[in-house]
C-alpha cells in the first residue's frame, strides 16, 4: 500500500509565520500552497524571494471569501491559518523595516483601547475579522470539502498565550479564544466519518533576527526572565516577580478596608482588566519566546507525525514535539490554560 501524499494549504503563506510553516513543510515532503490577498510569493525584508517559494503554489484569495478558495481545500491533509494582527491600524511594515519609532506610535494608539473606534464600535474591527472571522470561514469552508483518501483532516489554528496585555488591547486574546471555542465546538459537530482534528498553536513572542530585527532585543530579555521563573534561585520562588503580580491581581474584591469599618466596593469593569492585565503580565515573564522556524516544525510534526496532538499547544508543548528540551527539570505548563494531548 502507498503512502499517504500529504498535502497543505497554508493560509497566509508569504507572511512571518506562515512563510516558515511553507518552508519547513517541503523540506518534510509535503506539497504546499498558499492564500493570501496579494497570491504573491514571500519575499525578505531586502526584497529577494527565495528559491524555495518555486515549489509553492500560491493563490490570491480573501479568507473572508469562501468561493475564491473553496476549490483549493479538496483532499488537503492539512489546513494552516496564519493570519493575524496584534496591534489595529497597521503595524506590520514598521516591525519588517526596524522603525522602532513607528512601532512605538502603533502601540500607543492602542494602549488601552478596549472597544475599538467609538464610530466604528458596533462593527467588527480588524482583531474580529482576521482574528476570528477569517479562521472560522476558513474552518466551515474545510469542512465541507471532499477529505484526503486515506488520511484524517487537521486544521491548525495560530493562537497565542496571553502575553501581551495592557500593551495591545484585550480584544487581541478575546477574538484568538473566540476563534478557538467556536472551531472546537464545530468539530464536535462533525462527524465520525468526517471528522476534523482541532488545533491550537499558542506561541507568545515569535522572533526571527532577520525577518524582526526588533522582536530579538526582547526575545533576550523574556528568555532571561523565562528561565529565572522556571529555575529561580533559592529561597527566590514566592518573591519572583510574576509571582507578585499574581498575588495582587488575585485579591479578593472588596476584602479588608483599613480606613473603614465597611467592605469595599465591588470591583468595576476597569479594575477588573486591570487585574486580568497584570496576569498577562506574569505569563509575559514565565512563558519563553520562541523562533518562528521552531513553531513552523512543530506545525508540520503535528501534522506529520503526531495525530495524538489535540487542542491548545503552548510553548513548552512546542519545544518538546520537536524533542527541545530546557536544561533542568521539564516544566510542567504545556500551556496556560489547558495542556496538549500527547
Amino acid at each position: 500500500m502507498s503512502a499517504v501524499k500529504r498535502s497543505i494549504l497554508v493560509v497566509g503563506g508569504n507572511g512571518f509565520l506562515g512563510s516558515a510553516v511553507c518552508r519547513r513543510a517541503l523540506a518534510k515532503g509535503l506539497e504546499v500552497a498558499s492564500i493570501s490577498s496579494s497570491g504573491q510569493p514571500f519575499r525578505t525584508p531586502k526584497g529577494h524571494v527565495p528559491s524555495w517559494t518555486d515549489k509553492v503554489k500560491w493563490h490570491a484569495a480573501s479568507a473572508l471569501e469562501p468561493s475564491s478558495y473553496a476549490s483549493l481545500l479538496d483532499g488537503k491533509t492539512a489546513v494552516v491559518h496564519t493570519l493575524g494582527v496584534l496591534l489595529e491600524g497597521g503595524y506590520k511594515n514598521s516591525l519588517k523595516e526596524g522603525d522602532i519609532l513607528g512601532l512605538a506610535s502603533s502601540f500607543a494608539r492602542n494602549l488601552g483601547d478596549e472597544s475599538g473606534n467609538p464610530l466604528t464600535r458596533n462593527k467588527p474591527g480588524e482583531y474580529e475579522r482576521i482574528n476570528r472571522d477569517s479562521a472560522l470561514r476558513v474552518f466551515e469552508t474545510y469542512k465541507k470539502a471532499t477529505s484526503p483518501e486515506g488520511a484524517a483532516k487537521t486544521f491548525v489554528y495560530v493562537s497565542a498565550e496571553d502575553v501581551f496585555r495592557p500593551f495591545v488591547p484585550k480584544r487581541y486574546i478575546d477574538t484568538k479564544r473566540q476563534a478557538e471555542e467556536e472551531i472546537s465546538h464545530l468539530c464536535r459537530e462533525v462527524s465520525l466519518t468526517q471528522s476534523i482534528r482541532d488545533v491550537f498553536i499558542r506561541p507568545g513572542l515569535m522572533y526571527h533576527p532577520h525577518l524582526r530585527p526588533l522582536s530579538t532585543p526582547l526575545a533576550v530579555l523574556l528568555d532571561i526572565s523565562s528561565r529565572l521563573h522556571h529555575k529561580p534561585p533559592l529561597g527566590l520562588y514566592g518573591i519572583l516577580p510574576s509571582a507578585i503580580l499574581r498575588a495582587i491581581a488575585s485579591r479578593p474584591h472588596g476584602g479588608p478596608n483599613f480606613t473603614s469599618p465597611q467592605s469595599g466596593p465591588s470591583a468595576t469593569p476597569s479594575q477588573a482588566t486591570d487585574e486580568s492585565s497584570l496576569e498577562s503580565l506574569a505569563n509575559l515573564l514565565e512563558v519563553p519566546p520562541i523562533h518562528v522556524d521552531q513553531v513552523a516544525d512543530a506545525i508540520v510534526e503535528v501534522i506529520r507525525n503526531r495525530p495524538d496532538v489535540s487542542g491548545p499547544v503552548g510553548v513548552e508543548a512546542m519545544r518538546n514535539i520537536i524533542g527541545w528540551r530546557r536544561e533542568g527539570k521539564e516544566d510542567p505548563h504545556y500551556t496556560k490554560e489547558q495542556p496538549a494531548t500527547l
